[in-house]
């Protein structure tokens, strides 16, 4: 049995659609997962020297790097899972608990 919206339904899970499919590439930035988060990074231009080491990490494209200088977030994309704060390591990224 699966539970939907106050109701049991008699499915098996072979019987359900596959959700969050992939139908083709480049689909993130389409998609505004911003909203999911309830942690939030922080870019202290200060300390950062650059090093983009937390660009690759990111997988929500949420690290925009233009001239080969990395900007400040793009929270629109950003889910907060931490691994740019985690990678850093100059402690130019902070992580704090979002405010909404």
């Amino acid at each position: 049995m699966i539970y939907v919206k106050d109701a049991y339904l008699n499915l098996s899970w072979k019987e359900i659609d596959p959700g969050g499919t992939i139908l083709k590439a480049g689909t993130s930035l389409e998609i505004k997962t911003g909203d999911w988060r309830i942690m939030i990074p922080g870019f202290v231009a200060e300390k950062c020297k650059q090093c983009l080491l937390c660009f690759p990490v990111c997988a929500d494209s949420a690290i925009p790097v233009k001239n080969e200088k990395r900007l400040d977030f793009e929270f629109k994309h950003c889910k907060g899972c931490g691994v740019c704060y985690k990678v850093c390591p100059f402690g130019a990224i902070t992580f704090v608990k979002e405010d909404k």
